[in-house]
């Protein structure tokens, strides 16, 4: 860039000093011409996000100055970045690690105060800690079945072998607690699939509207409306729902109709939580009976609508079908019952066990590295009990802390880092 940087008392941009915010003017080296006014930083590595020495330019908004600044800089010899490299310059610099990087663009994509406050726990290095805390137990294992095989030229005896089946069972308890977060977490990041389910013309898309607040699906008294499946986003208390209006699932229809609830019943596959609707002010049909045995096991809200009319449909047969689950009355049009409806959808979707504080799973690739973890101390716990060679209680060991590697990126491949900084936006 040199050249193309000059403020008011004639310095050139080797002269600024780091961190320090310079006012002057970009200026095209060949005709002389001031392309615009900025500010200038200079951050000299370490002291850069990428530990790397790195020059920001703020100028003013607007793509021809923009287009004109970046133009000179590149014929400077500077290249655009790929997506997500200055986050992977981070990482491979060793000033972040990958869970860190990972929480980058889950604090740029988050939903809600609460998904935030997750991700940036994890920008801060919370699930590190914990990573990390989990591999500094499993060093002191392998040291300790590593020292027998090199030094002793004998079995593990009796007394080390039960204090090693003690601290690996503590290890294998502290990798399932955190397993046990996934779901929460996931559904805190990428919010939780919300299916509203039922026959045709009981009110699933006067719902829809009713939780948005707006007129977002066509509501007519005639059934079969809704032809395919309509999703939006709520906020409930923190907690970010992609909630879908689907088809009125109904035995006679037309082509176009058993499309969409074809679609559906493959919806429902999916759902973190389903919705069922029914019409408080009609009796129970084939349509909702065979609905009912569609969702008897999956994570259900029984919706019954229509309060603002007279109530005849059986709902004691809906009690002893589904005894477990909660049942609430609810008139979508006159938005009665809603707020129930609302603290009953948190309730089922919270898990008690989890605190503000908790450190989450959020991510597939975290969840199936654990698995991995897990099932190499679950070996190696076995190995133990049945007094094995101490070589096969050292190899799943040492493939535990290889797993649990992966997750803070102290053990990677090339195409895992590709995977996770494909995603990420340029610039970040």
């Amino acid at each position: 860039m040199k050249g193309l940087f000059a403020d008011v008392r004639g310095e050139r941009l080797k002269e600024v000093k780091s961190h320090r915010v310079t006012y002057g003017f970009i200026v095209d080296p060949e005709s002389g011409r001031r392309i615009d006014e900025v500010l200038l930083t200079v951050m000299l590595a370490p002291r850069s996000y990428t530990r790397e020495d790195v020059v920001e330019i703020s100028c003013h908004g607007g793509m021809i100055p923009l287009t004109a600044i970046l133009n000179l800089v590149i014929k400077g010899g500077a290249r655009p970045a790929e997506p997500g490299e200055f986050t992977k310059r981070a990482f491979l610099n060793g000033r972040i690690d990958l869970t860190q990087a990972e929480a980058v663009i889950d604090i740029i994509r988050s939903r809600s105060d609460v998904s935030l406050r997750m991700a940036t726990r994890h920008m801060e290095g919370g699930l590190s800690k914990e990573i990390s805390s989990l591999r500094e137990e499993l060093i002191g294992i392998a040291a300790q079945v590593e020292a027998s095989i090199d030094f002793s030229g004998e079995d593990i005896d009796i007394e080390s072998r039960d204090i090693l089946l003690k601290k690996s069972e503590r290890v294998l308890k502290m990798i399932n607690t955190l397993l046990k977060t996934f779901d929460h977490g996931r559904i805190l990041r990428e919010g939780a699939r919300t299916i509203i389910v039922g026959r045709t013309n009981v009110g699933k898309s006067s719902l829809l509207n009713a939780l948005l607040n707006q007129e977002r699906a066509i509501v007519t008294p005639i059934p079969g409306t809704t032809r395919d499946s309509i999703e939006e986003m709520i906020n409930i208390d923190g907690i970010h729902l992609n909630i879908i209006d689907t088809a009125g699932i109904r035995k006679r229809g037309g082509y176009v109709e058993r499309e969409g609830m074809k679609r559906t019943m493959d919806l429902l596959k999916d759902a973190d939580i389903v919705l069922m609707m029914l019409d408080g002010s009609e009796r129970l049909t084939v349509d909702d009976r065979s609905i009912m045995r569609e969702v008897r096991d999956k994570n259900l809200i029984i919706v019954v609508n229509k309060t603002d009319l007279l109530q005849v449909i059986e709902i004691n047969e809906i009690k002893r079908a589904f005894p477990d689950k909660r049942i609430y009355t609810i008139s979508a049009t006159e938005k009665k019952g809603l707020d129930r409806l609302k603290d009953g959808i948190k309730e089922l979707l919270t898990d008690k066990e989890i605190t503000s504080e908790s450190i989450l799973i959020t991510r597939i690739r975290h969840r199936e590295a654990l698995i991995r973890a897990k099932e190499n101390m679950e070996n190696a716990i076995k190995s133990i009990k049945d007094s094995m060679s101490e070589e096969f209680i050292a190899l799943d060991i040492n493939a535990a802390m290889e797993s649990l590697g992966e997750i803070t990126g102290q053990t990677f491949s090339e195409d895992v880092l590709n995977k996770i900084f494909s995603d990420f936006c340029i610039g970040k």
